[in-house]
Order: C-alpha cells, then sequence, then structure tokens
C-alpha cells in the first residue's frame, strides 16, 4: 500500500491535473466481473481515489473502471491509438507493458512517468 494518496502522487506531478471521483466498490467489482479476474492491488486503489486519469493533452493514462480490457493474457489499462499499456495477467508485478517492454516498474512508476515532462518517458 502507498505511503501517500494517488491524488497527492498525480498533483506532485500535474499540478493542474483535475481529478474525478473514485469509482464505488460496486464499479470495481462489476469490472472484475466482466473481465473474470480480480484486479491488481494497486490499480484497486488507484480506481477507488480516481476513476481514471488523463494526462494534461487529454491522452487516458489509466481507464476508468468501466473502460478496463482485458486482450488475450493482457489488463489493458489505458493509452489510445495505437499505445496500449497493460499488466501481463501471468505477473502482474512485473510492471506495466508497452507491447513486450516494461515502461513502468509498477503502476505508480509508470502513472510519474506518463504523467511527467515528455523527457521522463522512455516509450
Amino acid at each position: 500500500m502507498l505511503a501517500v494518496s494517488w491524488r497527492d502522487i498525480i498533483l506532485a506531478v500535474l499540478p493542474e491535473a483535475t481529478l474525478s471521483g473514485g469509482a464505488s466498490g460496486q464499479a470495481i467489482a462489476a469490472a472484475e466481473g466482466r473481465l473474470g479476474l480480480p484486479l491488481p492491488h494497486d490499480l484497486v486503489e488507484l480506481l477507488r481515489e480516481t476513476d481514471g486519469i488523463r494526462a494534461a493533452d487529454g491522452t487516458p493514462v489509466v481507464w476508468a473502471a468501466d473502460q478496463l480490457v482485458r486482450d488475450g493474457d493482457l489488463l489493458v489499462v489505458g493509452g489510445c491509438g495505437g499505445e496500449r499499456f497493460a499488466y501481463e495477467l501471468a505477473d502482474p508485478a512485473a510492471g506495466i507493458l508497452l507491447k513486450d517492454r516494461v515502461v513502468g516498474t509498477d503502476l505508480a512508476d509508470y502513472v510519474v512517468r506518463a504523467l511527467g515532462p515528455d523527457t521522463e518517458r522512455s516509450w
């Protein structure tokens, strides 16, 4: 569990961020039922605080609970166009992936990189 809140992390990196209310327990349970799997703990904690995150340019960094997608062995949690950021279902602790590369060692690392200046993005 984080020592600080997800809102604190997001606002520290992107102070002008507008955050939505958190997803309800019912919405998270509905997503898990629809996807047929439990969501990773860090994702659940984030969704409870803010149901999705968008970068300053509007790019969806983390989708809302009702937008999460299971794609084969991946749980896609964000992105747009050709970029899809995902957990590998076999090993969610391996980090957040873009195609076959790790772009965040965990969800917090990915969120900080995605919201930070372009120089922090390694993808």
